[in-house]
């Protein structure tokens, strides 16, 4: 019996194989994660403008629900810094009470998508744009910082990143703000050195503790997170009408397509680690929708996989899901606990550990290697960053994939040709009057024109013989030019031989007219040999 297609989106037994032998590290690779991940949802909360409660909401309840239902084994989900900054202008403009709709409405998209099995559609984004994506949010991320790292709370979280940190430094009382810049810079400069010391314990942890410790024991009057709810909130369905759904109809497909990516592109990076079992594309797109879909009835954020937090799941030995279920759950048990010591975190302790983090978003060698490549990915890479941090992520990736498709688009039409070959062997009286032309790559709109061309203008011959067995490719507007082409040389008296015609591309020319413009049926031929001497016949004929 066949098992259902649907089947394979749903959570099964297959997705604990294992754990017999692996739980105990799944265990501890879910607290490191946990503990790496703590500062990450404070903080991308706070930057959002949804609130530091909310970040971590969003990692404890996405992160289960997304490590249950996903279709990547050791993914990890929650906010993300490319969240933040589409999630940021939305709230600025219609108010955290948009958050949960949004949230939800994001979800349902995403878990669409999944299953109408569109999670495939990710491989087609290039890899310049990815690259020019990521460095654009990594760039946004740490403009993002800037308030907070010279002490300014009020931040216009819907202006752009640059602005809002041009008029933060402008806007700066420059008595205080040496406080919390120094608090930034410390435990920037604290996450960048310690890995040098051991990296048994995280660096973004250890530092947000001791500058949590010393701004309370000196009173230095820094902000602070505040006060922290000490457990998750009890589910509550957003408030719908028809105006809202509309209103938020279009950041919510932003938002969707944001995450369908970011989540595809993680589970893709994670399955390249040893012993990560692979992903199922369609399943994770599911995940991630059921997982946003339950952070909207708990009051917080869009989830998306992360990629860092995956990484270090990953690199720490997961195997199973249970080290994302655990991750969670440890973040849990901290808000708990310490609900109150984690409101006393300075905001600009938060600021440092983002723009640190934004730092190493950006890799030099795969920079360098993007821009060495060739001259069009360094524009794509460079057109793709500058549009992520000037006008918005979405209509990045879709300028760069527009681009992208031009100039792949321009290379195959540059590779398209035809070439005048001699005939093949003794020379024959009247050879001089034969032109054998091989056309060669792709006969489709944008080269067909400029091919065909060079065919329409030959001269001084009385038969021309078409090799199309090289064609890999031609298009409607191809034959349509081609039928043209035949045409006209049969009407200056130019007899058109027509050689070698694949048999897939056979219905496309008689349906678009190209071989009825031969005078003759046999003019149709499959033997080089056969339309050379066919073509012979013509010219010595009196």
């Amino acid at each position: 019996m066949t098992t259902p297609s649907w089947r394979s989106l749903l959570p099964s037994r297959r997705d604990y194989a294992g754990l017999s032998r692996s739980w105990r590290v799944d265990v501890l690779a879910g607290v490191s994660v946990g503990v790496v991940a703590l500062p990450l949802a404070l903080a991308f909360g706070v930057t959002s403008g949804a609130g530091a409660e909310a970040g971590l909401v969003t990692a404890i309840v996405a992160g289960v629900v997304a490590a249950i239902w996903g279709g990547s084994s050791v993914q990890v989900s929650g906010p993300t810094g490319a969240m933040v900054v589409v999630l940021a202008p939305i709230l600025a403009e219609r108010g955290r009470e948009a958050l949960a709709l949004v949230t939800v409405m994001a979800g349902v998209l995403v878990l669409a998508a999944g299953a109408a099995r569109l999670g495939r559609l990710v491989g087609l984004i290039p890899w310049p744009v990815i690259e020019g994506f990521t460095v654009g949010i990594a760039i946004i991320i740490f403009l993002q910082q800037v308030p907070a790292a010279v002490g300014v709370e009020e931040s216009a979280h819907g202006a752009k990143a640059w602005r809002a940190a041009v008029d933060a430094v402008a806007g700066a009382d420059l008595a205080s703000a040496w406080r919390p810049l120094l608090i930034a810079a410390c435990v920037a400069v604290f996450m960048v050195v310690w890995p040098r010391v051991t990296r048994a314990v995280p660096g973004a942890i250890l530092a947000i503790v001791l500058a949590t410790v010393v701004t309370a024991a000196s009173g230095a009057g820094v902000p602070v997170i505040g006060d922290l709810p000490t457990g998750l909130p009890m589910p509550q369905a957003p408030t719908l009408s028809l105006g809202a759904v509309m209103a938020l109809a279009g950041p919510a497909c932003a938002i969707a397509a944001l995450a369908a990516i970011e989540s595809l592109l993680s589970a893709r990076v994670a399955s390249t680690y040893p012993g990560s079992g692979g992903y199922d594309a369609d399943r994770e797109l599911v995940g991630q929708g059921f997982a946003s879909v339950a952070s909207g009835f708990f009051g917080g954020m869009p989830a998306t996989g992360a990629i860092a937090r995956t990484a270090v799941n990953a690199k720490a030995g997961a195997r199973t899901r249970l080290a994302a279920i655990v991750h969670a759950l440890v973040l849990l048990v901290i808000v708990v606990v310490a609900a109150h010591a984690v409101g006393m975190v300075p905001l600009s302790a938060l600021a440092g550990v983002l723009m640190v983090t934004a730092v190493t978003m950006v890799r030099p060698a795969m920079v360098r290697s993007v821009v060495r490549a060739s001259r069009g990915d360094a524009v794509l890479f460079i057109l793709t960053a500058v549009v992520t941090v000037s006008v918005d992520l979405i209509y990045a990736i879709v300028i760069g994939v527009a681009v992208a498709a031009i100039l792949a688009l321009r290379s195959v039409a540059a590779a398209a040709g035809v070439h005048r070959e001699e005939l093949p062997g003794g020379a024959v009286a009247g050879d001089e009057r034969i032109a054998l032309l091989r056309l060669d790559g792709a006969l489709f709109f944008g080269a067909a024109d400029r091919v065909l061309e060079r065919v329409a203008r030959i001269d001084h011959v009385d038969v021309v013989i078409l090799r199309m067995s090289q064609l890999d490719l031609i298009d409607a507007t191809g034959a349509q030019v081609l039928g043209e082409v035949v045409s006209s040389l049969e009407q200056r008296g130019v007899t058109v031989l027509i050689k070698g015609v694949q048999p897939r591309h056979l219905p496309l020319l008689e349906h678009a007219g190209a071989l009825a413009a031969l005078t003759d049926d046999t003019h149709l031929v499959a033997d080089l040999d056969a339309a050379v001497a066919r073509g012979r016949a013509v010219v010595a004929a009196p």
